[in-house]
């Protein structure tokens, strides 16, 4: 494919980029906690995972249970380690290793074996915890899975719009001579 065919798919990228920058602008306000400044962070990674977990729906499916499972892990952890306080410095690693093991044990179980989309959804939800004020467990879940879902969207239309245009481009070069194909 010329440069001059590929360049649409960048600028199809763009604009779904575009898209969802502005989506995040008007969403914030609506989702938990109040007075946040956006998430659309968490839309543009799981946008990411889509593509790792294979750009598909099962993929896409994968990557949302992961993303429950890791909140899950993230919260058992948090409530493990405030359990044993007494530990003091030892209490959080201490429930890290604990939750770990059963987590890593999902790689044998269809649909919860796409262990890094728990990692990152686990990683999203103690950023949250840790960075946005007000958050809880409840308003932490509500809009990380929303913002999830969002970019999982994103990202099966990415493959849908540039399978369409790739398959629209190919049709189109065998119609082409070679000189126009080179151009």
């Amino acid at each position: 494919m010329s440069f001059k065919k590929f360049i649409i798919i960048p600028l199809m990228v763009a604009a779904l980029a575009f898209t969802i920058q502005a989506l995040d602008q008007v969403l914030h306000s609506y989702v938990p906690p109040e007075g946040n400044l956006g998430f659309g962070w968490i839309a543009f990674q799981a946008w990411a995972m889509y593509f790792l977990a294979g750009c598909d729906l099962k993929g896409g499916v994968k990557t949302f249970l992961g993303y429950v499972m890791g909140i899950l892990a993230s919260i058992g952890i948090m409530t493990i380690g405030g359990q044993l306080g007494d530990l003091g410095f030892w209490a959080f690693p201490v429930a890290v290793f604990i939750i770990v093991i059963p987590v890593m044990c999902l790689e044998k179980i269809q649909w919860l074996d796409f262990i890094p989309a728990l990692f990152v959804g686990a990683g999203v939800f103690f950023a949250f915890m840790s960075y946005v004020p007000g958050a809880t467990f409840t308003s932490a879940t509500i809009t990380e899975l929303i913002y999830c879902v969002i970019g999982l969207f994103y990202g099966f239309m990415t493959v849908s719009l540039r399978g369409a245009y790739e398959a629209k481009v190919n049709a189109g070069q065998e119609e082409e001579t070679p000189e126009e194909v080179e151009a």
